[in-house]
């Protein structure tokens, strides 16, 4: 037995996975007539797309049992609905401006000048979650604002939602080969085409022969876009509902929102350690990276949240 163990050992250590080789895309188009150049239909499109409509049929569910609120829910469906729609548009907009301001205004803002329609192409990829989870604060603020709901509990069905389309997007990720780990000896390291990468050369992907592009000097990397799909999506939609649905967490206004800041920031920070950094990425110790950083505010946020929630409700903002 021992000697099987020690075979069986030897075995992982030598063996690692290799990506499968899909396409990133299901279609492209060229609009190159207008100075946009092509439109690639990518998997994290479709992932955005699917948690969109999960966090809307899951909301829905939570808001149809008013009891879960201790006896009135802050939305009814047409007021959700109307909120869904901005929610699109402050992921799409905040996602966009935070990773514009975030990464090419400090890193990047001589490929910026040199063309700045690159603002527009959403579709070439740039989208901080940071800047979208600040897009979507604003326009829960202002809604509920306009339409006298409590912000906070608007934010609890933000903040139980939002991991779906968290978890579904880091898959995607991971499907498009990108945000790929650092390299590993370990038994799970996957080998990427590192080609794919936005700017590398040879270019990233060839779309006329519909192949993944390998430059020949691929190592065997975490796949860290799980280790974040888990921790940043599914074990956080996990715990949340748990409180939502046997310890009626609802009736403590802000406390769920609270903990998803705190549980995001948290499975960030860790799948960071597994990550590869941005390349174009300066300046900052060896032990900290920009997605680190950029997940503090959300600690803090979240901590008064929680703080907030759990004062006898006469105390409470």
């Amino acid at each position: 037995m021992t000697d099987l163990l020690a075979t069986l050992s030897l075995y992982l250590a030598q063996t690692v996975l290799s990506f499968p080789e899909w396409s990133p895309a299901l279609l492209s188009i060229d609009f190159g007539f207008i100075g946009l150049g092509e439109f690639h239909l990518r998997w994290y499109a479709l992932g955005y797309i699917a948690g969109i409509g999960g966090a809307w049929w899951y909301g829905m569910q939570i808001l149809n049992r008013p009891a879960l609120f201790g006896g009135e829910a802050p939305l009814g469906k047409d007021a959700f609905d109307d909120l869904m729609f901005w929610i699109i548009i402050g992921i799409i907009l905040g996602g966009r401006l935070g990773y514009i301001l975030f990464y090419m205004v400090p890193y990047q803002m001589d490929m910026l000048a040199a063309d700045p329609l690159t603002v527009l192409r959403i579709w070439d990829g740039g989208m901080a979650f940071h800047g979208g989870i600040l897009g979507v604060a604003i326009v829960l603020w202002f809604f509920a604002a306009r339409r006298g709901v409590n912000l906070l509990s608007v934010g609890d069905i933000a903040g139980v939602t939002a991991p779906i389309g968290i978890g579904l997007v880091r898959i995607a990720n991971f499907t498009n080969a990108e945000l790929y780990g650092r390299p590993t000896d370990a038994p799970i390291g996957m080998v990427f085409p590192e080609g794919y990468v936005p700017g590398s050369t040879p270019p990233a992907y060839d779309w006329a022969a519909d192949d993944w592009v390998y430059r020949g000097d691929e190592v065997a990397r975490h796949p860290s876009q799980l280790y974040e799909s888990v921790l940043e999506g599914w074990l956080p939609l996990i715990v949340l509902s748990l409180l939502i649905w046997k310890f009626g967490a609802l009736k403590r206004p802000g406390l769920i929102a609270g903990l998803f800041l705190i549980m995001y920031g948290v499975g960030r920070s860790v799948a960071e350690n597994f990550r590869e950094p941005d390349a174009f990425v300066s300046g900052l110790p060896g032990w900290l990276t920009m997605g680190m950083l950029l997940s503090v505010p959300m600690w803090l946020g979240g901590a008064w949240l929680i703080w907030n929630a759990l004062k006898p409700q006469e105390n409470r903002v």
